[in-house]
């Protein structure tokens, strides 16, 4: 069966969520996912949603998905395509279905005239950085990542 990839809808949204926990448990964070399906109803699809997502198939069975959002370089005075998510399912993993999401995703980011398209991989993540090496993704060494969780926002606007 062949493998596509098409733009999700809200009727996506209890097979993303589905995907998120899956996703979360493989990287050993289940316990991080706050978000529910209504969040991702809204978040997603909303009206002012500011990420799309996209649903991989094989023949009408969803196997895998992505959500994505468009960045910003100065340097380069234009957008990036940033992937927030990629996932595909254990069983439908080696054929070529996260290939075909990266793919369809730097597809957009070039017909969007992105200058990037960039992505995050936990460091213990082996099989993902081989796979993202192999296709001639490299990695950004030079940056540390930050992030401040609601609590750390919250406390940082009262100090």
């Amino acid at each position: 069966m062949s493998i596509t990839i098409r733009p999700a809808t809200i009727e996506d949204a209890e097979t993303i969520m589905q995907f998120i926990v899956e996703l979360a448990v493989y990287e050993k964070a289940e316990h991080e996912v706050l978000a529910t399906q209504a969040d991702i109803e809204h978040s997603i699809f909303g009206a002012n949603s500011t990420v799309d997502a996209v649903i991989c198939e094989q023949g009408k069975k969803p196997i895998g998905f992505a959500v994505y959002f468009y960045n910003y370089s100065t340097w380069l005075g234009k957008n990036g395509l940033f992937l927030e998510d990629l996932y595909v399912t254990p069983e439908s993993r080696g054929i070529g279905a996260g290939k075909a999401l990266l793919k369809h995703l730097n597809q957009i980011a070039l017909d969007k005239g992105c200058g990037r398209f960039e992505w995050n991989v936990l460091d213990w993540n082996t099989p993902s950085i081989e796979f993202y090496e192999s296709i001639g993704a490299k990695p950004q060494s030079e940056w540390i990542g930050y992030r401040l969780d609601h609590d750390a926002m919250k406390t940082f606007a009262n100090s």
